[in-house]
């Protein structure tokens, strides 16, 4: 993907990451705008080689890379435009999507090439609506936008909500419900001994790494213990970019994206997406060699953190009363030895 620094839709360039920003097809995406463009047909498929991301440094660029994004997948005919003829870019022009939200075709332009100062919740929910952005893009481009974002001030390592004594008696206290706790960079950080066992061996550093996306992209063995390893991929990527819009100055967060986007060009395809998610509910796919295939039921519950500190998300797993699942995972607790102490680094 060609990117260029005119930042305009004109002859033969495509919008990329941000003026001056050359991301080839296969080189990993460009992590200091934070976020990927989706609108060229060339988005990481190649064999992950080519120049690292770099630590963002501006998060108004990243407030414009994932407009740019956000942009390139709302074809016109969506939105009521005639389509059609030859475009030569994907999705809406800059001045289709500002004639839509209602605001200048100048002032969209600065906005998109981080050069105008914070917008307004009016503006944003105007774009919000035109892009037909869902509840967690929308929260995501306020945080990106500097509206409830909890980023830490100044530069260096974001402040962490540890572990501490009272959750990991929670989840001690839930011997037969499969439990584990992730931090912002997705590092399980606590986790009861059926959580453990029901994850590939989050007790034995030895069997598995404890950073869920590195677990993911770079571990073989989880597409055995996620049969949706796909679905898995994909949230981790999109979860990963909500911490980079919130805590952008993080280097442990800039670091391992750089890590992910050298050794796995699975991980840069998706980042390049433009992806986004929150943690939520739902229903997920698990395969144990003694257990088998159980689909169980997952609430997240979010634990608080002080200003300016990351918090923690608890991942609890059910099956539903009197099914294969439920006697399935009922015997598996059986056989799996309680740790002491309760987990985690």
């Amino acid at each position: 993907m060609d990117t260029t620094s005119q930042g305009v839709d004109g002859p033969g360039t495509r919008t990329g990451y941000g003026a001056g920003t050359v991301y080839g097809a296969g080189s990993a995406p460009a992590y200091e705008n934070g976020h990927g463009d989706a609108t060229g047909p060339a988005r990481g498929t190649g064999t992950g080689t080519g120049s690292a991301p770099a630590a963002p440094a501006d998060p108004r660029r990243a407030l414009g890379a994932f407009l740019r994004a956000r942009r390139g997948r709302v074809a016109p005919e969506q939105v009521g435009l005639r389509g059609g003829g030859r475009r030569r870019v994907r999705g809406l022009r800059r001045e289709e999507l500002a004639g839509l939200a209602g605001i200048s075709v100048d002032y969209y332009v600065r906005l998109e090439q981080g050069r105008a100062t914070q917008p307004s919740p009016e503006v944003l929910g105007a774009l919000a609506r035109a892009l037909g952005l869902d509840p967690a893009e929308r929260r995501h481009l306020a945080t990106l936008a500097g509206f409830g974002a909890d980023v830490a001030a100044g530069h260096g390592t974001t402040p962490r909500t540890p572990a501490g004594p009272a959750l990991r008696r929670v989840l001690d206290g839930m011997p037969g419900i499969p439990a584990y706790v992730t931090d912002h960079l997705l590092d399980v950080v606590a986790w009861n001994a059926l959580g453990a066992e029901l994850t590939g061996g989050l007790g034995d550093p030895g069997r598995r790494d404890r950073n869920q996306a590195r677990y993911l992209f770079l571990d073989p063995a989880s597409r055995d213990v996620h049969p949706d390893w796909a679905d898995r991929a994909r949230e981790a990527v999109g979860l990963l970019r909500v911490s980079a819009g919130r805590f952008p100055d993080d280097p442990d967060l800039a670091a391992l994206i750089t890590e992910l986007s050298a050794l796995s060009p699975e991980f840069t395809e998706l980042w390049a997406s433009g992806e986004v998610m929150m943690c939520a509910g739902g229903r997920k796919r698990f395969r144990h060699p003694l257990a088998g295939l159980l689909t169980l039921d997952y609430e997240t519950l979010h634990v608080s953190a002080a200003p300016g500190a990351t918090g923690l998300v608890v991942h609890v797993f059910t099956p539903e009363d009197d099914t294969p699942e439920s006697a399935a995972l009922t015997r598996l607790a059986r056989t799996t030895t309680p740790l002491h102490p309760s987990h985690g680094s």
